[in-house]
């Protein structure tokens, strides 16, 4: 009975093993299927607010799907190797997970880059505007719209500078990458792009892009994760990013089709509304602040703020786009005696005045915020340091945009009204819809809004800010968390795989010893 009892047990493990082997089957094939780089079906979104040649363009975009599991020949390595994080056993390290590796790149990626500044616009000198690490040139305070310090001329789509220069002043950087959380790439994406946007050579506009994915596949920071803890900045749009086509008359370049670029984490002044991997961050404003103090100040100066009108409109008309709204916001707010109207026409001087619009937003309520040649503008933030509680006509303007640095509650910092009820005619005024709103909840809003402005700010990278964190800090964070996530799902998958290779290994001794049994 026994010796029957020991030739029936290796029976017992090969059928538990077969019993097991389709259900791994079909967790690797999920996988497979569902971790498996972009498939290149288009999936536009339903509304469009660009000009000709960006709609053009936006039909032709992929679907992207989740790039967390991407080929380890794209990844540039293993795509399912453990990162050797090293982290300090003591846990008084104020910096334990926290760490930043920035990598350092050959000039051609940023230095040389800044270089061309001259060269960049036809009609513009873009080097005056990188002056005081790319804040630009400090703002005249004569008409006392602003403070008398931390209030600089900065380029709406200037980041690139700004932010790297804040990422050095980071509490937490390392040199040993096996320390890092993440890792920082200081490539300036988005001014490499302006330099070649009015180009009609596709092979220029990709030439660094290229570059820059082949120097850093082949580094050994790029393998612990296959690029998964990297990130980057570009200061301008996603739409500058995403050349569908080799068309040397196409605009922009490829940057965001690039397999390993899709591994890494992405930050743009305006995201693609169906990716993944790339994140909004604010647009700088023109307030730079140095100390906790000016930020302080300058908030405890817009509570005090008497606002006189209920909303404000400050922008021009988009005659070329039928899709826009702006027409009927401005000619709603001209024939309103509640509405602060600064309507901007081609070559009006004032509109190119920051204290022109400073001044409408600390005196208005709620600010009006359609869409532009984008869904976003930069006159959001604009608005928001002024006290004015943004009013959003469209859900990629901010909502699906700005997740790390706005609240989920979107009610208690804004005001939505789709676009669709302003363009049919249907719902209730701009005006009417904004008055049901009762004064406390107003002034709440209010409020909110003014506690925002520390996040959304970028503090001058030449001093620090004691204990408040601005733009730069959320965003360190947010990333690092992601990084985090990321590397939890990499462990995770390789130890289910280690489980499935043991009942593989097991099936395959229970069959041996079946057969010599036998």
């Amino acid at each position: 009975m026994e010796k029957s009892s020991q030739r029936w047990l290796p029976r017992l493990l090969l059928l538990a093993a077969m019993s097991v082997t389709p259900w791994l089957l079909i967790v690797y094939c999920h996988r497979s299927v569902f971790d498996a780089p972009p498939v290149g079906s288009p999936h536009p979104p339903s509304q469009l607010h660009f000009h000709s040649l960006q709609e053009a363009q936006l039909k032709k975009l992929p679907t992207t799907t989740s790039s967390r599991a991407l080929s380890a020949a794209a990844g540039g390595g293993d795509a399912h190797r453990r990162s050797n994080v090293v982290v300090d056993a003591n846990d008084s390290d104020p910096c334990r997970g926290r760490y930043l590796y920035i990598h350092d790149l050959p000039p051609r990626f940023n230095a040389d880059i800044l270089a061309n500044c001259l060269h960049w616009y036809q009609w513009i000198d873009m080097c005056q505007y990188l002056t005081n690490a790319g804040l630009g040139a400090p703002l005249d305070n004569a008409d006392g719209a602003f403070a008398d310090r931390g209030w600089y001329a900065t380029d709406h789509f200037g980041l690139d500078v700004i932010f790297h220069s804040r990422v050095r002043q980071y509490g937490c950087l390392t040199n040993d990458s096996a320390r890092a959380a993440a890792v920082f790439v200081p490539y300036y994406a988005g001014f490499d792009v302006v330099q070649h946007l009015w180009s009609n050579n596709a092979t220029a506009k990709d030439g660094t892009p290229l570059a820059l994915v082949d120097w850093l596949t082949r580094r050994p920071e790029w393998r612990a994760m296959g690029g998964r803890d990297h990130f980057f900045m570009s200061g301008r749009t996603a739409w500058d990013h995403q050349r569908q086509t080799d068309s040397d008359s196409e605009w922009g370049n490829k940057l965001l089709r690039l397999p390993a670029v899709q591994n890494m984490t992405v930050l743009f002044v305006e995201k693609a509304p169906w990716t993944d991997f790339d994140f909004a961050v604010p647009y700088p404003t023109y307030f730079h602040p140095a100390k906790d103090a000016d930020i302080l100040q300058w908030q405890q100066r817009m509570r005090g703020m008497k606002r006189d009108w209920l909303f404000a409109f400050a922008g021009g008309e988009r005659p070329g786009d039928p899709n826009s709204i702006r027409h009927n916001l401005i000619r709603e707010c001209n024939a309103s005696d509640s509405c602060n109207l600064v309507q901007c026409r081609k070559g009006e001087k004032r509109c190119l005045v920051p204290s022109t619009f400073m001044r409408v937003f600390q005196t208005a309520r709620f600010c009006l915020q359609p869409p532009g040649d984008t869904y976003t503008r930069r006159s959001v933030f604009d608005a928001i340091i002024a006290g004015c509680v943004p009013v959003f006509f469209h859900l990629d303007s901010a909502y699906r945009q700005y997740r790390w640095h706005l609240p989920d509650d979107h009610a208690s910092y804004s005001v939505f009204i789709s676009e669709e009820d302003i363009r049919s005619g249907n719902a209730s005024s701009v005006e009417e819809t904004l008055r049901r709103i009762p004064q406390k909840v107003a002034e709440r809003m209010t409020e909110t809004v003014i506690r925002l402005i520390p996040r959304l700010v970028y503090a001058d990278p030449r001093s620090k800010l004691e204990t408040l964190k601005d733009a730069v800090d959320f965003t360190v964070e947010a990333v690092i968390k992601r990084v985090n996530k990321l590397r939890k799902e990499m462990d995770d998958h390789g130890a289910s795989s280690a489980r499935g290779d043991v009942i593989m290994q097991t099936a395959a001794k229970a069959s041996r010893k079946v057969r010599s049994d036998n």
